[in-house]
């Protein structure tokens, strides 16, 4: 007895299409070229899921050097003087201070340059 496709096989088609919804022309309406479309999205979400961490690390790291430098210290040497003194702040949360509450950003930049 030979085994016939056609359930399994618009199935799978119809996951494609189900993917590929709001594809221009032919790529949400041929299967072969609607197939190619979303797997070459899937691997540029998978690609930009990673990027993402590495662009939002950039603009952290601009952004405290930034402050630091305006507060008269370099980013390296800021860095460096808060973990000899021992405190323990992502780039996320300095950022986020330097952005947004310079005073205590400030305060610091002082901690991290009598540690040094």
């Amino acid at each position: 007895m030979r085994i016939k496709r056609a359930v399994n096989a618009v199935k799978k088609r119809r996951k494609i299409f189900k993917l590929a919804k709001g594809y221009f022309g032919n790529k949400s309406k041929s299967y072969r070229i609607a197939r190619e479309a979303v797997m070459k999205s899937l691997n540029y979400a998978f690609i930009g899921r990673r990027r993402r961490k590495r662009d939002f690390r950039r603009l952290w790291i601009a952004r405290i050097n930034a402050a630091a430098r305006i507060n008269g210290i370099s980013y390296s040497k800021f860095m460096h003087g808060l973990s000899v003194a021992g405190i323990n702040l992502n780039r996320k949360v300095l950022a986020d201070l330097a952005v947004n509450d310079a005073a205590t950003f400030a305060q610091l930049v002082e901690k991290a340059k009598a540690a040094n």
